[in-house]
């Protein structure tokens, strides 16, 4: 066995060069699926998520054109760096979607749903039902506006930056702290922006109960917001919808040469 690998080996002088950077950017491309948007979905079979990631790392590894000397330092160690360098180009990525299903439990709290939880098998945790389906919404805008060739244009654009038998990670060239600062800021922001319409809304009408109930205080105003709040604020989500997508595509526009 040893005899045909060498034999191998004299007439592939490149494959050892691949198998090993194959290992690196099989890493890289498993971090990267772990927190990435739209990869990172559990209702994808862990199965089907294996092997495209094996599919990936056998064409970019043919894209790559690893270095004959690939393997210089610890083994362990740059397979750990790979997975760190995938993993934050996926969650910086992440960090846009965020702040559309942010905006969305604002929306949850105020129209009065808080209680109406339901249980989101892929991250096995109770969410609010208005920001699963802001969340949503905004997965199927990304998809829309081509959000998988700006993250697969990143993930190979890091290769340039990192090496794969690199032991240091330079932050500074991999990752503008300045957009990620802009980009965790915007979570709050964007939140906001999104739910602005039904907070104003809501708003307006707790004033108007609370003259009721100064006007007529045997109305029983706390019942009757409960009553009003979820029926005002699926209007007004109905109404702003068509306007709320645009705001959405325009926020993942701005974005589509960061990540």
């Amino acid at each position: 066995m040893d005899d045909i690998i060498a034999e191998l080996m004299k007439m592939f002088p490149m494959l050892n060069a691949y198998l090993g950077a194959g290992i690196f950017i099989f890493a890289r491309v498993l971090g990267f699926f772990r927190f990435a948007p739209v990869f990172n979905r559990k209702e994808m079979p862990g199965t089907i998520k294996v092997a495209l990631a094996l599919l990936m790392t056998i064409v970019l590894t043919c894209t790559v054109k690893p270095d004959v000397t690939i393997i210089k330092d610890s083994f362990v160690l740059s397979i750990l760096l790979n997975m760190v360098v995938g993993a934050m180009i996926g969650y910086i990525a992440q960090l846009i979607l965020m702040a559309i299903e942010a905006g969305g439990d604002m929306v949850n709290m105020q129209m009065g749903l808080s209680s109406a939880m339901v249980l989101d098998p892929t991250t096995s945790s109770q969410v609010s039902i208005v920001g699963k389906c802001f969340s949503l919404l905004g997965i199927i805008i990304f998809i829309q506006l081509g959000g998988i060739y700006w993250l697969l244009q990143a993930f190979i654009h890091s290769f340039d930056i990192f090496a794969l038998d690199a032991t240091i990670i330079p932050l500074t060239e991999l990752v503008n702290l300045d957009y990620l600062v802009d980009l965790s800021s915007n979570v709050l922001y964007m939140g906001l922006q999104i739910a602005s319409p039904v907070l104003l809304a809501t708003l307006g009408q707790d004033i108007i109960l609370g003259v009721i109930s100064k006007t007529a205080p045997q109305v029983n105003v706390f019942q009757l917001s409960f009553l009003f709040k979820p029926v005002l604020g699926a209007a007004i989500m109905i109404w702003i919808l068509p306007m709320l997508v645009n705001i959405i595509s325009d926020y993942f526009l701005s974005y589509a040469k960061i990540i």
